[in-house]
């Protein structure tokens, strides 16, 4: 599917979907009768209204649940310029964003996070839209299209969400259809030249039915510079659109029907090399050995000529959110859902421009999911849902690694002197399925006016059937791996085997034979919440509670030589204890502050094993950590001092160590005990602080001024000391260090015409911070992903 045909048929559904909602609008006789808007702070009354959320299922008051949540509505996202998962940094202390090395996105929450970089990997931040799961990370790049807002909830989830989740969730809620005509259209372009655009249009189609078509585009933007030559990269090329359509046949019938999706193009990001470290003999690294290392500034980068990194993948989804109230008091609720993902990105990772090492990652996702649930009261005091959900996932994922994309023979590349040694090319794929079944039930009951019990439960049930091997593309190294296994087997009086070409060449240790290695893990898991909550008043909550949250085992895709390395992780669980308080102060402000300790067991990690027989050294492989623990505190404070003037600060402590000896490897191949040491991509303090002041100026006109701040401190890519490196050099840069780092956004403007007419002049890291998300090894080559430089531009937005 090609860009401009999505542009055609968007542009097609949005003029029919125009006809359709005009004609609607004049036929109708009775509006649709919908729930409360969430409500946000306002410069029109000068104080600080209630947010609607619903955490738990239900619409509530954010001030009265009990947990730790952020919210942040559509309108707030727009304003800070959040328009991706990444995005969240700027709004949600204590959340930190990666974008790995191989393109996959890594969330981690409170310091719970999973780096791993296939496709089929499960979060450990579950992220829904409109409570529909979108099970694996790499599917979120859509999701903040068009919302009324997010939730963030923080801490162990399962007894509420469709998933178990040990980190916690991430809930997009979507912008309704409105039972009255409404339209808008949002335009913006940056210094760099990337063009945004997007809009909507909303309404009814019918007495019973209203509906809302959504999209937006991103297109431009190169950011990226060579150091080495004159080329860019970092253009956007992005498409993503929503219909959702609200059919209520009866006051006690309701459906919702959503489908969405996205096509992505655009340019990946290069990485900014800042040292090399030989895996094996120097000898072998040619050039690459006096390569210069990368300028310390955000633009600089390298990647080789004609295989700059590229993404073409698309993703769909279509679900049926279904509503019936069978009593006054008791609803059924159903939520269907099916979703496809394509994947094709090519990616060079290595920081250079030679041929040095490159993938084509091609995959698959295809996820059914269903949940059936009864929601309902008794009485004033008892608030209940029981329910069960299904799901099941397949994920195919082949990584195509080596110099070309074709199976171009290494000897033929060392010929043409574009690698300084023979380099075998080769695949690594996998092939899994995910089935998980569970039962859930959540119950809160109030002992009097001021005393609230909580509790939740949730049995889980998970296979995970996976295939897959690392296997040549031609007979190098099959060759290679053959000669090698037949060396070892006459030693031990068994016959020479033969490798076919173009097969797995990954060995199995135990009978000395290659071959596709295939697994099944199952666990099951009972994950719990128990909370007490006291409201000596309406502007003060007090709460404690307990919850036990799990994320499933995983396997990995990996270069792998050897079949234990293929091995799964097993299931990680979090024990988390949490104690808050949420105070109004009048309505000029609100105090939100918790605290809370995790114990963490069997924290999934990537590290390295060692085969028997020892043939290759230590080897990459997915391993548990037995014992760890998080301890922190949060604290949020939303202001509105007078009329117009809205300031809000908040700020996250999280002190991560693992807590028993744990021996590992580190990504130099060093042996060490990680004990004691803190998470990787944890920093210590987040902060995020934002404030608008807006004024009527007469006639319609509103000015408006606001800025915003997000800091993080210092942290690690990896376990350990992460500047013990090989290479003095490389250790006096920093090594796999994350420095801290400070951004600072500003906005100018005006609201024209009663808030229809919106212009606002943006500037974002202001100071042209020069800070990274990531610094990993590559092979040879250890390099980082910077963070975007300055950017400044103007957007626009109508409303009708």
């Amino acid at each position: 599917m090609k860009s401009n045909s999505v542009f055609a048929v968007t542009g097609v559904s949005f003029a029919a979907l125009a006809l359709s909602l005009a004609s609607g609008a004049s036929a109708q006789t009775a509006p649709v009768a919908r729930g409360p808007a969430p409500a946000t702070p306002s410069a029109d009354d000068g104080g600080l209204q209630d947010i609607i959320v619903t955490a738990q299922k239900r619409e509530q008051v954010l001030n009265d649940v009990p947990m730790s949540i952020t919210a942040a509505s559509g309108d707030k996202l727009a304003r800070q310029g959040v328009k991706d998962v990444a995005d969240l940094a700027k709004v949600v202390p204590g959340f930190s964003y990666t974008e790995s090395a191989y393109a996959t996105p890594v969330f981690t929450l409170r310091g719970i996070g999973f780096y791993d970089t296939s496709l089929g990997a499960k979060p450990t931040v579950g992220v829904y839209l409109d409570q529909v799961p979108l099970p694996f990370s790499i599917l979120t790049r859509g999701a903040t299209l068009d919302l009324e807002r997010v939730e963030v909830l923080k801490g162990p989830q399962g007894t509420l969400f469709g998933s178990n989740a040990t980190g916690g969730a991430i809930n997009y809620i979507a912008a309704k259809p409105t039972n009255v005509l409404k339209a808008g259209l949002d335009a913006g372009v940056d210094n760099f030249g990337k063009v945004d655009l997007g809009g909507f249009i909303s309404g009814p189609l019918s007495d019973t039915l209203t509906a809302r078509i959504s999209a937006r585009t991103e297109q431009g933007g190169a950011w990226q510079r060579s150091y080495t030559r004159d080329a860019k990269l970092g253009d956007s090329n992005f498409s993503t659109g929503r219909l959702l359509l609200d059919f209520k046949p009866t006051d006690k019938v309701s459906f919702e029907l959503n489908l969405n999706g996205f096509i992505d193009k655009s340019d990946g990001q290069a990485a900014q090399l800042i040292g090399v470290v030989p895996l094996g003999n120097p000898a072998r690294l040619g050039a690459l050995a006096t390569y210069p290392v990368a300028p310390a500034n955000d633009r600089a980068a390298d990647w080789s000529p004609g295989q700059e990194p590229k993404r073409d993948n698309w993703f769909y989804q279509a679900s049926l959110h279904a509503n019936v109230d069978v009593a006054d008091q008791l609803r059924l609720v159903s939520i269907t859902a099916y979703s496809r993902y394509h994947h094709d990105t090519d990616v060079d990772p290595d920081g250079v421009a030679s041929r040095d090492y490159f993938y084509n990652t091609v995959g698959t996702i295809t996820s059914f999911s269903q949940e059936l649930r009864l929601e309902g009261k008794i009485g004033d005091r008892l608030t209940y849902i029981v329910g069960g959900n299904y799901a099941r996932e397949k994920v195919f994922q082949q990584d195509n690694a080596g110099p070309y994309n074709d199976a171009t023979s290494a000897y033929q590349l060392v010929d043409a002197g574009l690698s300084p040694v023979p380099f075998f090319v080769y695949a690594q794929y996998s092939n899994q399925t995910f089935s998980t079944k569970a039962a859930f039930a959540n119950v809160d009951y109030k002992l009097g006016d001021k005393v609230t019990l909580h509790g939740g439960i949730r049995y889980t049930d998970t296979s995970i059937d996976y295939a897959g091997c690392t296997a040549d593309r031609g007979f190098a190294l099959g060759q290679g791996i053959q000669n090698l296994l037949n060396f070892i087997r006459g030693g031990a009086g068994l016959a020479p085997i033969a490798i076919p070409a173009n097969s797995c060449v990954t060995i199995n240790s135990a009978t000395l034979t290659v071959g596709e290695v295939r697994n099944r893990l199952s666990q099951d898991n009972i994950s719990w919440r128990a909370g007490i909550d006291y409201k000596p008043s309406r502007d003060l909550l007090l709460y404690v509670s307990a919850s036990r949250g799990y994320k499933s085992g995983s396997f990995p895709i990996l270069s792998a030589s050897d079949a234990n390395q293929l091995r799964p992780v097993t299931q990680e669980s979090v024990l988390a204890y949490e104690a808050g308080v949420k105070a109004t102060l009048g309505r000029r402000a609100q105090l939100n502050a918790a605290v809370f300790y995790y114990d963490y067991s069997d924290k999934q990690l990537k590290g390295r094993v060692v085969a028997t027989p020892d043939v290759f050294g230590p080897l990459e492989a997915l391993v548990n950590v037995p014992k760890s623990s998080v301890k922190g505190a949060e604290i949020q404070l939303d202001l509105a001092p007078v009329r117009g003037f809205n300031v809000s600060l908040a700020g996250t402590y999280i002190d991560t160590k693992i807590r028993r000896s744990f021996s590992n490897y580190d990504s130099y191949g060093n042996v060490r005990d990680f004990s004691g040491s803190a998470f990787p991509y944890t920093p210590k303090f987040q902060g995020v602080a934002d404030a608008q002041y807006e004024w009527k100026a007469g006639d319609g006109i509103a000015p408006f001024i606001g800025g915003s701040v997000s800091y993080q401190s210092a942290t690690k890519a990896v376990l350990g000391d992460a500047t013990l490196t090989p290479s003095a050099a490389l250790t006096a840069l920093g090594g796999l260090d994350i420095d801290s780092y400070a951004l600072v956004d500003l906005r100018a403007g005006a609201s024209i015409g009663g808030k229809k007419y919106r212009v606002t002049v943006f500037v974002r890291n202001l100071f042209d911070t020069y800070y990274w998300t990531n610094a990993t090894r590559i092979t040879d080559t250890t390099v980082r992903f910077a963070g975007r430089p300055r950017t400044f531009g103007v957007s626009l937005s109508a409303r009708l």
